[in-house]
């Protein structure tokens, strides 16, 4: 019995490494294309692949992803070289190519602009919104560029009224959420200017 097991182990590990290897290239492909749109055009990715003896719990392959963001430097270990913007980008290459296959029914992305401000910021806005006609997406954030984006906006916020402090979260509509995203463009004082600038973000101008 045990050998029979081993057996169908070996065949479906082996199974599973050739549909990992057959995808290798086109996925490194699709995510460099992905990366170099969000501000990192001479970022470069591999996979490097080995085979171990025996199948472990995540089949029988080792699989490093190794990455470069400049020009003409040496390819490293993700973990080792990449910075958290970085990082940021490489995650939502990859979870945008998931949402494309329809693999999963809503995705929760937590600080994906992390590093991230300015025409940068709006590119990756738009590509969770592109996202969201395939999937739920659930974004935290707090850039402007990005929540100006969503269908629906929830604050979260910290509730200390009472003898204990709780979290909330609201709901909001119309003028609340012009001016919770001015809040987010903004010093200490919401002004005219962010005001104007919630509303273009929103696609709610005032002529």
């Amino acid at each position: 019995e045990l050998e029979r097991l081993k057996m169908e182990l070996n065949k479906s590990a082996s199974k599973l490494s050739r549909d990992r290897k057959s995808i290798m290239p086109a996925l490194t492909k699709e995510v460099i294309k992905i990366i170099r749109s969000l501000g990192m055009p001479d970022a470069n990715l591999s996979i490097s692949h080995n085979e171990l003896d025996e199948p472990g719990k995540d089949g029988m392959d080792m699989v490093t992803f190794l990455f470069n963001s400049n020009k003409g430097g040496s390819q490293k270990e993700i973990a080792k070289i990449a910075s958290g913007g970085e990082l940021s980008r490489l995650m939502l290459a990859i979870k945008s190519m998931i949402s494309s296959r329809n693999l999963l029914p809503t995705i929760i992305i937590d600080e994906i602009d992390a590093g991230v401000s300015g025409d940068i910021a709006g590119k990756v806005g738009r590509i969770l919104k592109s996202m969201s006609g395939q999937m739920q997406v659930v974004v935290i954030t707090h850039l402007p560029q990005i929540a100006g984006k969503g269908d629906h906006h929830f604050l979260v916020y910290k509730d200390s009224s009472r003898e204990k402090t709780t979290t909330q979260i609201r709901n909001l509509q119309d003028e609340d959420r012009v001016e919770e995203i001015a809040k987010l463009l903004s010093d200490e004082k919401v002004t005219r200017s962010a005001v104007d600038t919630a509303r273009e973000l929103l696609g709610t101008s005032k002529n």
